[in-house]
């Protein structure tokens, strides 16, 4: 896993979960695996493991993810990970 992704959002967790299912094909390409974990009702933290950063960012900055988020008060922070030791 090379990528992490805190979200906050103003849906609930289980309406994040649904949308990040029915995302899937598109940023399946350049994600070859991914896990995500509930913090809490409005925040979850998804570590993956991105294959191609650029396809990644296209995906995120899209017109269509601009408004999810915009509708769904998501902000997503995103931290590059590396393998200790």
């Amino acid at each position: 896993m090379n990528t992490c992704i805190v979200s906050e959002y103003n849906c609930t967790y289980d309406e994040f979960v649904a949308e990040v299912q029915r995302m899937r094909p598109d940023w399946g390409p350049f994600v070859s695996d991914w896990e995500i974990a509930k913090v809490n009702d409005h925040k979850s933290i998804m570590v993956m493991n991105v294959t191609d950063f650029e396809a990644m960012e296209a995906f995120m900055t899209s017109d269509e993810m601009k408004q999810w988020d915009k509708d769904h008060g998501c902000v997503d922070t995103v931290f590059s990970l590396e393998k200790a030791g």
